[in-house]
């Protein structure tokens, strides 16, 4: 089980890389948009892979080639550890 992020200088790098804090709740947000839906999509893949071997799933919403993808922790009602790992894991699957 993950622990609720208590250092939130962890947070750093990913706010000054596109990453945002959700208004209302513990969580990331991240807009990625790219050349067009096989891409989206196939990120999204790739992303899916990564949070399944995690078994730490994202809230994404998918238009054409936009992906909006929200990350928090369930388990601790915020942000954890594992949110940190996959928004590293995206980011770079996303290049």
């Amino acid at each position: 089980m993950a622990d609720k992020l208590t250092d939130r200088t962890a947070l750093d790098p990913f706010l000054a890389n596109g990453w945002a804090l959700a208004d209302g709740r513990d969580a990331l947000e991240k807009t990625f948009t790219f050349a067009n839906f096989v891409d989206a999509f196939g990120w999204m893949t790739r992303a899916a892979i990564v949070a399944e071997k995690m078994n730490h799933h994202p809230e994404w919403f998918n238009v054409y080639k936009t992906v909006k993808v929200t990350l928090t922790t369930h388990d601790v009602d915020g942000l954890s550890d594992l949110d940190i790992k996959l928004a590293q894991a995206m980011d770079k699957l996303a290049g």
